[in-house]
């Protein structure tokens, strides 16, 4: 167990962040998932049946204290990191024009700035081990959606991704950008119903994740769409 590897996921108590925190597990890694809730946090440790590889930790990804002390955290506890997942963010579900400005500013830092403060944070962790940043897209990053906001923050991930493999390919470390479709994950709560048609399972968006990692050393897997068969856009 000392030699296995360590993964670090933002937003990781459910949806995706919880599917690649359960495949991490089975194949035998440590696995640290941090989430702004307490309770949903313990609620996912005591469904695993709180295994000694897991770490749960609570804090805000667009907070950059709380994303260092879970590196440091993580680090101190496991004594390495391998891969961090920037997974955590959400939609206001509305538009530029008729939406409400409220929810935009939590959504643009946990979008936006949270994936990046991850990369600051991990890096000279990942260095040591010639390890990886696997950011969470979506295919709103690459598709133009009237007045979709949250788009526009995925975009902004899509670049990131990109903009930071450039940098961090030189010091060994890979960048993978995942960009799901339609997922039926705790995304859609907040808009009231599911879209229609088929949607993918945060398990299958999951695997595409765990492919990633597991490519072979040399290999860098750098952009990965995932829609679901019947997603036209």
């Amino acid at each position: 167990m000392s030699d296995s590897q360590v993964a670090l996921i933002t937003g990781g108590g459910s949806g995706i962040g919880a599917a690649v925190a359960r495949r991490l597990l089975d194949a035998g890694q440590r696995v640290a998932v941090t989430g702004r809730g307490e309770e949903r946090l313990r609620a996912f440790a005591e469904e695993l049946g709180r295994p000694d590889g897991l770490l749960t930790l609570v804090g805000d990804t667009a907070v950059y204290e709380d994303v260092r002390a879970a590196v440091d955290t993580t680090v101190k506890t496991f004594g390495r990191l391998d891969t961090v997942v920037a997974n955590a963010g959400f939609a206001t579900h509305d538009t530029v024009a008729e939406g409400d400005p409220a929810g935009w500013t939590d959504m643009v830092l946990t979008n936006v700035l949270g994936p990046a403060l991850l990369i600051r944070a991990s890096i000279d962790a990942l260095k040591e081990t010639r390890g990886r940043i696997v950011l969470v897209g979506s295919v709103a990053g690459f598709v133009h959606g009237p007045g979709n906001l949250y788009g526009a923050t995925k975009w902004a991930v899509t670049g990131l991704a990109e903009n930071t493999r450039r940098q961090v390919t030189e010091w060994g470390v890979g960048v993978t950008l995942i960009a799901p479709g339609r997922t039926e994950t705790p995304f859609w709560d907040s808009y009231g119903s599911l879209p229609p048609g088929h949607l993918l399972t945060a398990g299958q968006i999951a695997d595409s994740v765990v492919w990633a990692m597991r490519q072979p050393d040399g290999v860098d897997v750098n952009t990965v769409v995932v829609r679901p068969v019947g997603q036209p856009v």
